[in-house]
């Protein structure tokens, strides 16, 4: 079925996504250890100015303030009975702030991970996991969607249970997982295993790719090593790298450097580029900038993704089958730019 994400896609090379969703609540008010999602309903103002910023700076993407909006997670709140409702309110005010933009922007229902261990190596099912998915998913495509985003995934078994709820809901959908343990997920995926693994389900998304993760060089590492596909290709970087500053988690990342970020990630083949962790509208906007003037190249050397980026946190970026190892030169803030 055609859908409006996939129509835009049809119009552009390169589509800009968001920024980061919690630094931005973050500064903003809201405290650690409460839930985002309950803004949707005593905080609606600052979620619409969270969606508004990205839009304003130029995306033509958003991720509604639903990450942690399933059952299994607002059950740490004793909302886990709201997760359908709090997803719908995330969306609506989404579609509002969508609707108004002059332009095409989508609307893309985040969805994150559950927080628990799948069967067989914990005691989430595959049965059960669907449900907390479907549930968030219909939530989300009441609310005026314009498509799932099941984002920062570690386990496949949790990536093909989203697959499914989506199936159910009848909603497109896209996927990103979070390649930070040496080019792995937490639970051992690589780049190139999760490009297999979308190819073998059978309701495939628009598009996948990767957030998140360590720094920004390690995540344009990750879209060269998701090697051939007939997919759209997302990539969401942090904004450099986290540092404890007076209190705070600070990332280091000068919109500068996430405008390389974002050029050569399209260069490594990514079509939609945007920030995770630490990102701002100032990053955005230079982002988009870059994208708009700076000409396409062809896929960058390792070593020029290091010059303009940064060092790489691991010799390995998981696909080659070597065992972890990290990084140890200590040169990673010297390097950080050019």
């Amino acid at each position: 079925m055609p859908d409006a994400l996939t129509d835009l896609l049809r119009t552009r090379d390169w589509l800009l996504a968001d920024g980061a969703t919690g630094t931005t609540l973050f500064n903003m008010g809201l405290m650690s250890g409460d839930a985002p999602e309950l803004w949707n309903e005593t905080e609606t103002d600052k979620v619409r100015a969270l969606y508004r910023g990205a839009v304003e700076a130029g995306s033509d993407l958003f991720l509604t303030n639903t990450f942690g909006g399933n059952a299994a997670r607002l059950k740490l709140h004793g909302a886990e009975a709201r997760a359908g409702e709090l997803s719908r309110m995330g969306a609506e005010i989404g579609r509002e702030i969508a609707d108004g933009a002059g332009r095409p922007v989508i609307v893309a229902g985040s969805m994150g991970p559950t927080g628990e261990i799948m069967a067989p190596m914990g005691p989430l099912t595959h049965e059960a996991a669907v449900e907390i998915f479907h549930q968030q998913a219909d939530g989300l495509k009441a609310g005026g969607a314009d498509v799932l985003w099941v984002e920062t995934i570690s386990a496949p078994e949790e990536l093909r249970a989203a697959a499914e709820a989506a199936a159910l809901a009848d909603m497109p959908w896209c996927v990103t997982m979070s390649f930070d343990t040496a080019g792995r997920t937490m639970m051992g995926t690589t780049s190139e295993a999760m490009t297999r693994l979308i190819g073998k389900l059978d309701h495939k998304p628009v598009a996948y790719g990767a957030n998140c993760g360590t720094g920004a060089s390690d995540l344009i590492r990750t879209i060269m090593g998701f090697g051939a596909t007939d997919r759209p290709l997302i990539a969401k970087g942090n904004a450099g790298i986290p540092k404890y500053v007076d209190g705070h988690i600070h990332y280091d990342g000068t919109p500068d450097l996430m405008a390389h970020y974002a050029v050569l990630a399209r260069d490594a083949g990514a079509t939609i580029i945007g920030g995770c962790c630490g990102t701002t509208p100032e990053h955005l906007r230079a982002m988009r900038t870059a994208l708009e003037t700076r000409p396409a190249g062809g896929a960058p050397d390792l070593d020029d993704v290091v010059a303009r980026l940064g060092a790489f946190s691991s010799d390995s970026d998981g696909t080659d089958g070597r065992a972890p190892t990290r990084d140890r030169s200590g040169n990673r803030r010297r390097r950080a730019r050019t």
